[in-house]
């Protein structure tokens, strides 16, 4: 589907959080393959300049810089690297996140905190810091990474959960105040259980056989990738607000 619309991203400035790996560097791949410029943002540089040079090779154009999203002045350094170097931002693609399985009664107090400041903090920090510049250009186009989890909880991932609702919220509300006064472009992308490697970053020793019991039906960051694509490559005058995609055997 895609395909038919390519020449909406040739040129185009696409930073993407969390790129290092997974769903991000994915997406990055995908986008930069279109003909788009992107600019990959995650706390790991050595992944992030293995990513860049596999894309170059590719042919695609590629920079990046080191960030952690639950620093607001890192983000905001990561929106005037880019415009720096390619221009203004077209695309914000809010990927960075952590998803870490407890059960409440464990009391999993650090991941819940880490959560909150990435899933939450992370994403609030990005919208912030494109939206003067979007704004001002009565254009651009913001894609939030939700999750199946944002619609319906899941074993051992309430406070998961609980921030995709939050990004739930925070799209709708952003689609109601941005996309009709400012000309921004809102969507959501809610993926289940994708193959990232998430699981084998759950501490908590019940989550984690949980998480890895989840992952063996997992799908691949390609899947995420060709539904970002879709979404970003409409025309101005189109919006894709929600995309739904989850393995089809899986009872999400």
């Amino acid at each position: 589907m895609a395909a038919s619309h390519d020449n909406h991203l040739q040129g185009r400035v696409s930073v993407i959080t969390g790129a290092s790996s997974g769903n991000g560097a994915a997406t990055a791949q995908a986008l930069a393959a279109r003909g788009a410029r992107v600019v990959l943002a995650a706390r790991n540089a050595d992944k992030l300049n293995t990513l860049i040079t596999e894309i170059r090779d590719a042919g695609g154009t590629a920079t990046a810089r080191v960030t952690d999203v639950t620093r607001l002045g890192d983000v905001e350094g990561l929106m005037d690297f880019a415009a720096g170097k390619y221009g203004p931002v077209d695309h914000l693609v809010n990927n960075a996140g952590l998803m870490l399985f407890s059960k409440w009664p464990d009391r999993g107090i650090d991941d819940w905190d880490k959560m909150i400041d990435t899933n939450l903090g992370g994403y609030l920090h990005a919208i912030s810091a494109v939206l003067p510049g979007m704004t001002a250009r009565r254009s651009g186009h913001i894609l939030n990474l939700s999750s199946v989890a944002g619609i319906r909880v899941g074993h051992a991932s309430g406070v998961y959960s609980a921030t995709k609702f939050f990004i739930c919220g925070i799209t709708d509300s952003l689609r109601q105040e941005v996309s009709i006064t400012h000309g921004i472009q809102v969507s959501m992308i809610s993926p289940g259980v994708i193959d990232t490697g998430w699981a084998d970053k759950v501490s908590n020793a019940e989550g984690k056989q949980i998480a890895q019991d989840l992952n063996e039906s997992a799908i691949h960051p390609d899947r995420v990738a060709d539904a970002v694509v879709y979404a970003l490559a409409q025309p101005a005058d189109i919006t894709v607000n929600d995309i739904v995609i989850h393995p089809t055997h899986q009872d999400w």
